[in-house]
Parts: structure tokens; sequence; C-alpha cells
């Protein structure tokens, strides 16, 4: 699998990821052949580019659900890329509630796992993709935790809006995750402006609360209208997925942090309830049976055991020695390195050797 950016596409190149319209309508399946007609149509959408099979490669597995989030990331971020244009307009979102109606229904439940897949991003797309995945991630940890569809809706707006005023600087500063201090005082001043456009969003003044404490804690900005030292839960919220998801997305000219180095610097920074850290990764799949993992002593493996107590510390089928190791009694000798991943940054998951491998005695 590679990636090729819209002006290389060539007419016969098959499609390893599904394309689709700004309704979510399916417009070509994976492992369909370009065509002229289909070249154009990818242009048209304003795609940076594709990812295509190599000439002999055979389809890679992907789950319904892995297919379903894509499809369903497709057509959020043309809702709000409009609604952010509007605001931008200084005019009312149009498909603001809907969208994130939408986000709670389909992932606010806070009653299963999913595959929190990245997409590539661009300068000119970040903020859109950014601040649509840190709203599921919003409603995936609230839902977690309980919180009130009433209290959901406002945090996933919220989330939805946290990063508008980035719309107003250069995009190439805009999604930068260690700007220099030039840069900062920039997007400080980006920020500034899409606390101003907030006015036209309708939205209600415990959402702009949330945002304005976020860029308090974040930004270091005094916007808030209130005088409140305290970060709330909603707030916590998300500043987590905020976070998890700018530090885990994959970029054209910069690769995304693992997120195991990711999760390792949440856990450890005080800023981040431990809480709401748990709560994000009882939502998404991460190290679960089936998962190819990089260990510590070299060895290439398979997660064949979660560990409830500990996600860092699962019991793994080591491929090289086919021993299997309980990393909660290796100690520093055999711990987690990273995860393996696909080239469209999707974690690499082998069910068929998990099956045959799960009820083998395990080393410590």
């Amino acid at each position: 699998m590679i990636f090729v950016t819209t002006n290389d596409l060539k007419k016969g190149m098959r499609l390893a990821k599904p394309v689709y319209n700004k309704n979510g309508v399916l417009l070509y399946g994976r492992d369909t052949k370009l065509t002229e007609q289909g070249i154009v149509s990818i242009k048209n959408f304003s795609l940076i580019g594709i990812y295509v099979l190599e000439p002999a490669e055979p389809l890679p597995p992907m789950s319904e659900d892995d297919i379903e989030f894509e499809r369903f990331q497709t057509m959020a971020v043309f809702s709000i890329k409009d609604d952010m244009k509007a605001l931008l307009a200084r005019k009312v979102p149009p498909n603001l509630n809907r969208l994130a109606d939408m986000i709670i229904k389909n992932y606010g439940g806070g009653d299963k796992k999913i595959s929190f897949t990245q997409n590539l991003r661009s300068p000119s797309d970040y903020v859109y993709k950014h601040s649509l995945n840190v709203a599921i991630l919003a409603a995936l940890i609230s839902g977690q935790i309980k919180e009130s569809l009433e209290e959901q809706r406002e945090i996933v707006i919220a989330a939805l809006l946290h990063d508008i005023g980035k719309l107003t600087i250069l995009d190439t500063i805009a999604c930068k995750d260690e700007p220099d201090e030039e840069e900062r005082e920039i997007i400080k001043r980006g920020i500034m402006d899409g606390y101003n456009l907030l006015e036209y969003s309708e939205i209600t003044p415990q959402t702009k609360r949330m945002i304005t404490q976020f860029q308090r804690e974040v930004y270091d900005l005094n916007t808030a209208e209130e005088n409140e030292k305290n970060t709330s839960l909603a707030t916590g919220i998300l500043m987590i997925a905020d976070e998890y998801d700018k530090l885990t997305a994959m970029k054209i000219d910069e690769s995304p942090m693992s997120e195991i180095a990711v999760l390792k610097r949440l856990m450890a920074d005080e800023t981040y309830s431990d809480r709401l850290v748990n709560a994000l990764t009882d939502s998404i799949n991460i190290v679960v049976p089936g998962v190819c993992l990089e260990l510590t002593n070299g060895e290439k493996g398979l997660v064949i055991r979660e560990n409830q107590e500990n996600l860092l510390q699962p019991v793994v089928l080591g491929f090289d020695k086919n021993i299997v190791y309980d990393l909660e009694k290796t100690g520093d000798a055999v711990q987690i390195k990273d995860i393996m991943k696909t080239m469209d940054n999707r974690i690499i998951i082998d069910k068929e050797r998990l099956e045959e491998y799960s009820n083998k005695p395990v080393h410590s």
C-alpha cells in the first residue's frame, strides 16, 4: 500500500480505501481500478491524495466497523467544514447541532470500544479533521463516564468549535504541535479571533464556558467571562481528547507519535485526570487481543490477553522464540516498545494467529 498525491494518480491504480461523497454515499469501493472520470472526481473533492495498492498486492483486511468509521469521518468533515465557513462569515452554522447529535448517537453510548483510525491530514484540512476527531473522542469519554445527554451535547459542540480561531491564521502554523514562540503568539491571536466568532454560533453559555476554560488551560488565554479557577470535568475531557488526537494524528510531513507513547505521557502528567484517561482507554482499541506489537527485547509479538488493571502490560506471544510473555511479570526485561501499524496508520490485527495461540502456556 502506498500513498499517492492527487496530481500523481494514474488510470488503472487500485484503491486501497473506499471513497465517499459528502453525504457518505460510496463512490468507489476498495480494489476499484481508477478511471479518468474517477481521478477527476477525486480532484473535485479537494483530496490531497489517496492510498492505492501495489500492482500485485492483495486487498488488506478491513472490518465493517473500520469501513463505517471512515465513511462517517468523510461525511462529517464536509459538515464541520460548512459550519466553520459559516462562522467565519459571521453566520449561524447550519449543521452544528445535527452533527453533534450524530456523533453522540454513534459514539457516545459508552457501551463498546471502537478502532480509532487516524486519516492523513494536510495543513489545509487539519483543523476540520482535528475538531471532528476531538468531538468523537469527547463523546466516547463522556459516554464512558455516564454524563447526561445534555452534558454530552455541550461537550461535543465545544469540541467541534474549540479550535475555530486557527482558521484565521496560516494553516501551516495552525497545524503545528510544537510551535516556536513567535508562532505561538500568532496562534494565540487566532484563538482570540475565534472566541469572538462564537457569538454567531448560538451555543449555550455552558458550552462557551467549556471552550474558554480550554483556551485558558491550553493556550494560556484569559478569554473566559467568569473568574473560575478550577477546570471543569468537561474541560478535562476536551483537553485529553485534544492532546490524544493532536499527537497521534498522521500528517503529510510529520510522523505521528505512537499511541503507547501518548498514553504514557497522559498517565504521567498530573494535568490529566486518571479517571478520564482510563475512560479514553476503555473506549478505543489500543492494546487488545490480536494486536501486533514490537517488544523491548527486539521481538515482534501478538497480544493474546488484555490486562484490565494495566493496559500496557498484556499477555503477549513473542513470534521469534514462540514464547508467551506476561508483561506484568517480566519487569523491564520485556515490555511494549510500540504498536505495529499498516501504511495508512491502522493497527495490525492478526485474528488467525490469536485463535491458534490463545491457550498457549505463559512464560513469566
